[in-house]
């Protein structure tokens, strides 16, 4: 179990370490924080859609037009170096310590992404071009499997309690399929895993590879549903203790093998492997590699199904190597393709891309039904020894990823991808 908020920060933030002038006053007379502070008046005049209201001991100040309109609450003035020096990290860590406090999360973080503008694009830009001459450079540098494991379970193992009261009866970790508003969370993500079954055509005489088992949802609703025999791996420890013993109070071992083994050890060919939503753990300088290994595990004929939360093209190269959010608080280690980067990797391989679903506006319906269960379970969450920090970590969490693909700048994408003597029969060519 973990109650220490900075267990959960493998980049070793200390509470307040973000913040100019340490001091735990509240005096608004120190010229860091009044420097700061007028900074963020005049970002503020920029905006170009959306409100934001601030109000501070000194009063209210509203800042751009029309909807969504939020109001942000100061509570510390520390929060405005915080924002103004350390971007999302900074406002993130503040939030945490609740130096500040907001009635819109999800609208306050859109209204900041759509405002990037010219500023985010030239940032953007900067990062592409000089990526050409850094990423030699860095590429010598790959992290080792050691690192990758320890960052996974620095997300994955931190409670399967927690995760069950967050997430649908299927475990379900990855985006969910609306075909309408009423579609509850378990049947958007049972349809997610059909979607991923019939594009990949799979029957009772396949036996599938998983790469990245999640908390089983996949590989026993594959099992089930078609008879199929699945292996499964992770590298969390939880997760892999919980498939287990799912798959054999279930009865279906004989269908189902749990393996706890990184993808680069994995050895065999299979008939068809999935991957939902764990490419994102893979370093960016190890994708190649990642790609390679699926190609190697596959039978000349053979399909694969990548889902995968991608970044937009524009932004890869400068977001592949900027520490976020997420990176200093939720996931460390973890970077997101961009379509073109994923197209890049398998184009060194001898994979074809033949299908490619963009899933991403269902996210944003996900994300929003994720913090609803962390909301109803709040008291349950608690008491199971998760503090308030842990909580508004994750509140932080869900509304600046809801954000993100709401505006567009992170998407999701069902990629299907296959081998050189895999040829569609007949009856798929007419199937729309």
């Amino acid at each position: 179990m973990v109650t220490d908020i900075r267990a959960l920060r493998p980049i070793g933030l200390d509470p307040g370490a973000v913040y100019v002038g340490a001091e735990q006053g509240r005096g608004d007379d120190r010229i860091p924080a009044r420097l700061s502070k007028a900074a963020i008046g005049q970002l503020g005049r920029l905006l170009t859609w959306g409100n934001i209201v601030l109000e501070d001991g000194s009063g209210l100040k509203s800042f751009g037009h029309g909807e969504p309109s939020v109001r942000v609450r100061i509570h510390d003035p520390r929060a405005y170096s915080a924002f103004l020096l350390q971007g999302s990290v900074g406002m993130g860590q503040s939030y945490i310590d609740r130096l500040w406090d907001c009635d819109d999360l999800t609208g306050l973080m859109r209204i900041l992404v759509r405002n990037r503008g010219r500023l985010g694009w030239a940032r953007d830009t900067l990062g592409h071009q000089t990526a050409i001459f850094t990423d030699p450079l860095r590429r010598l540098r790959r992290r080792p499997p050691s690192s990758d494991h320890r960052y996974v379970r620095a997300h994955y193992d931190i409670g399967n309690e927690f995760f069950s009261l967050m997430l649908d009866p299927t475990m379900s970790y990855s985006c969910g399929y609306f075909a309408n508003s009423r579609v509850s969370m378990e049947e958007a993500s049972v349809a997610k895993m059909d979607r991923l079954c019939s594009k990949l055509g799979i029957s009772s005489s396949d036996h599938i590879l998983e790469i990245g088992s999640g908390w089983g949802g996949f590989a026993i609703h594959a099992a089930e549903k078609i008879g199929c025999r699945v292996t499964t791996t992770t590298v969390s420890v939880e997760q892999y203790d919980f498939v287990s013993k799912r798959v054999a109070d279930l009865g279906i071992s004989d269908r189902v093998t749990v393996l706890q083994e990184d993808f680069r050890r994995l050895s065999g060919q299979y008939d068809k492997l999935v991957s939902i939503e764990m490419i994102e753990a893979v370093e960016w300088r190890q994708v190649g590699t990642f790609f390679r290994k699926c190609s190697e595990l596959l039978r000349p004929e053979g399909l694969m199904a990548l889902q995968a939360i991608t970044i937009n093209d524009h932004s890869y190269d400068r977001a592949k190597s900027h520490k976020d959010y997420i990176k200093a608080f939720v996931f460390p280690g973890s970077c997101l393709p961009s379509v073109a980067s994923i197209a890049g990797a398998v184009s060194l391989t001898d994979l074809r891309i033949v299908g490619l679903e963009d899933i991403g506006p269902h996210y944003a319906n996900t994300l929003r039904r994720w913090q609803g269960q962390v909301n109803r379970n709040r008291d349950k969450i608690k008491s199971l020894g998760y503090d308030e920090r842990f909580l508004r970590l994750w509140d932080f969490y869900l509304s600046y990823c809801e954000a993100g693909f709401v505006e567009r700048h992170v998407s999701d994408v069902q990629v299907v991808l296959t081998k050189p003597l895999w040829r569609p029969r007949p009856a798929e060519l007419y199937v729309s």
